[in-house]
């Protein structure tokens, strides 16, 4: 069941994933962006972290989000000597529209399903959410 479920979640994930060829941005900056919207504000080293990545590659992908509008640095509000990186408007606007044409997406595959079906995935969802917050 967990290898069915494996193979389920990685088919669905690349079948939404085709919305976000519109916003221009690698999967890199989009997953970068996404942390940064979601868990932030948060330096490069909690975004490398978070990214499982090497912090040059995260400065990296900050700059690049960076010159696109997307992030801003700005000096800690606790510690002046840290930089945090902060979503900017344009930054989130970008993330929640994604999600809005991903999730619109996934609505339309799911419309020919029958209530039943519907309420089967539905508690399979929250099950999900459980086991997974109970790993992190």
């Amino acid at each position: 069941m967990a290898d069915h479920l494996h193979s389920a979640a990685i088919r669905l994930l690349r079948r939404v994933r085709r919305e976000d060829e519109t916003t221009g941005l690698t999967g890199a900056r989009l997953s970068a962006l996404s942390v940064v919207v979601f868990a932030g504000p948060l330096t490069v080293g909690q975004l490398a972290a978070a990214e499982q990545v090497r912090s040059p590659t995260a400065s990296k992908l900050v700059a690049e989000l960076e010159s696109l509008g997307l992030v801003t640095r700005d000096s800690s509000t606790t510690d002046r000597r840290v930089t945090e990186v902060r979503a900017t408007a344009r930054g989130r606007w970008m993330l929640q529209s994604g999600r809005r044409r991903r999730v619109a997406n996934l609505t339309a595959r799911l419309a020919d399903l029958g209530a039943d079906d519907l309420a089967t995935l539905d508690r399979a969802a929250a099950l999900l959410e459980d086991v997974l917050a109970d790993r992190e």
